[in-house]
């Protein structure tokens, strides 16, 4: 049976999944591999040499994977985001991408990236009757998108992403009370669009996808108890969680069970802007999705 790949070349992480179709329709994972290459450890305005060699050689494993797997290049989609939008020398990353593994990567947009995300999250989450709001945090970039009855009302993508916050605002450790105060002043302003969004298309369900909510599920869920591809947390048992997040240290959270290490800075700002939205958007209830863009690529095909 032929096989087809997509790859999600994230900001902090990229992934590849590979897949072949299932006679009744739909995809039967075989294969999911993520690497975290920290394309913004120096900004989001350029990809810093070490991490353009993190980058190349992800995609370098991931040739192999395919390879090892019969996955013609033919059948590979590669799909760049927030650091692969704005740096400039994203171009000469994504060309020496297709010189060294014959992999054509291309660079898409926040609204283009949004409904990737929202058509991966639909094929995990049982959505409420209620109109919900699907979002995303990557490390440059946070798509969200409202929806009503199974179809977007509204989506956009907001230049808020963990590395973003992380590198701007958290120098303490703990993170100080100013520090948390100056994000959610920084998220007032640029979120704006969305606060006018939730004035006229109000949400009570936040349905999460990936990173920072895996952690949340990790964290706050039985795995041998609760469905394989989604989490149901109440707002109010979320709460406890942000409060021990933001005045643990690093060093505790490096104990952590569940925590995996390349999550254990940036949540900190991850967890400030998941409680910001539910505050702000009077949210009762968290979804989180283990599906995300790269199911939305599938989806596609």
């Amino acid at each position: 049976m032929a096989k087809h790949a997509v790859i999600d070349l994230g900001t902090n992480t990229f992934h590849l999944l590979i897949a072949e179709r299932k006679d009744g329709g739909g995809w039967h994972p075989v294969l999911r591999e993520r690497i975290f290459v920290k394309l913004a450890e120096e900004g989001v305005e350029r990809i810093g040499d070490a991490a353009f060699a993190r980058g190349l050689a992800a995609l370098q494993r991931f040739g192999q994977r395919l390879a090892a797997h019969g996955v013609p290049l033919a059948s590979v989609r590669a799909f760049g985001t927030a650091a692969l939008r704005t740096a400039q020398n994203a171009p000469a990353f994504l060309a020496a991408v297709l010189e060294t593994t014959g992999i054509r990567a291309e660079a898409i947009d926040g609204q283009r990236e949004a409904l990737l995300i929202f058509k991966g999250v639909q094929q995990a989450v049982p959505f409420p009757d209620n109109r919900v709001l699907v979002m995303d945090i990557g490390g440059g970039s946070v798509e969200i998108v409202i929806a009503e009855a199974g179809q977007p009302v509204w989506q956009s993508s907001f230049p808020v992403g963990v590395a973003v916050l992380f590198r701007r605002f958290h120098k303490s450790d703990p993170i100080a009370p100013e520090e948390v105060a100056a994000v959610e002043a920084y998220l007032d302003v640029a979120l704006a669009g969305l606060w006018e969004a939730l004035g006229r298309f109000p949400a009570p369900t936040l349905i999460g996808a990936a990173g920072a909510f895996d952690i949340i599920d990790h964290l706050l869920l039985d795995p041998a108890v609760k469905p394989p591809l989604y989490g149901w947390i109440p707002v109010s048992r979320f709460e406890p969680l942000y409060t021990n997040i933001i005045h643990s240290t690093l060093a505790e959270r490096e104990k952590w069970e569940g925590l995996i290490p390349e999550r254990r800075e940036m949540i900190v700002v991850g967890i400030i802007l998941i409680h910001h939205i539910l505050r702000r958007g009077y949210m009762r209830e968290i979804y989180t999705s283990v599906y995300s863009m790269k199911e939305g690529m599938l989806a596609e095909l």
